[in-house]
């Protein structure tokens, strides 16, 4: 048994990272958090309420893109059961998992997040 829940969204960035997290902060009605522990290096963090998903911007290196983490307590468990739905790994990483979807979007597989774990989470057995 393990469970898991939506939680972020990654906005990915191929430009700067401060221009894009001020569009969005202004977007979106959320200020950047720059006291956050996850606001560092290439990520910027918006300030959300905690039972709002998290909303990060980050510079990358590939197409600017969005994609969502799905948050879990058991890693490999929640990666076998989106594998047996069709997604396929498209790197494991030292602390989360880079998924594909059958219909070609990437997601991330990710450790508990945010607070209030376990809850809007599904039980999955």
């Amino acid at each position: 048994m393990h469970q898991s829940r939506l939680c972020a969204l990654l906005i990915d960035c191929a430009s700067d990272v401060d221009q894009a997290a001020q569009f969005w902060a202004e977007a979106l009605g959320r200020p950047i958090d720059p006291d956050h522990p996850g606001t560092r290096g290439n990520y910027r963090m918006l300030e959300t309420p905690p039972d709002e998903p998290i909303v990060q911007i980050q510079r990358v290196k590939h197409e600017s893109r969005v994609h969502i983490d799905i948050e879990t307590d058991n890693v490999s468990a929640e990666v076998a059961r989106l594998e047996a739905l069709g997604a396929k790994v498209v790197d494991r990483l030292e602390r989360w998992v880079v998924m594909q979807a059958p219909t070609g979007q990437r997601f991330c597989v990710v450790r508990v997040q945010r607070p209030g774990f376990p809850k809007n989470a599904t039980r999955w057995d």
